[in-house]
């Protein structure tokens, strides 16, 4: 059994992963979206961030803010089968992306 440190740097890793896998993509954005656009009543701020832009802005940042601050890791995420689906049917195709956070999603239900 692999100790807490050690799964929290792999998710540090993955969340690394997953920047780079943005930037790759073009999807990495400057500048962050006006902060009312964080207000969002839905989930993952679905009516008013692109995913990708939940993704930067938000899960990132969170989970960023998790590991700097020593607290718990998720039990389990599932974030992989949303970007399954926000790729359907757009021109790029997003799979660096959806591997990242498949390593990420298992790396947590697995810990």
């Amino acid at each position: 059994m692999t100790g807490s440190g050690d799964i929290t740097g792999r998710v540090a890793d993955c969340l690394l992963g997953i920047e780079m896998a943005l930037r790759q993509l073009g999807m990495w954005e400057t500048e962050r979206p006006p902060e009312d656009a964080f207000n969002s009543s839905e989930p993952f701020c679905l009516d008013t961030l692109t995913f990708t832009q939940w993704i930067q802005f938000v899960f990132l940042e969170r989970m960023k803010l998790i590991i700097e601050n020593a607290q718990p890791l998720p039990a389990v995420s599932g974030i992989a089968p949303m970007a399954e689906e926000y790729f359907r049917g757009r021109p790029e195709s997003g799979q660096s992306l959806i591997r990242e956070l498949d390593t990420f999603d298992k790396l947590l239900s697995a810990g």
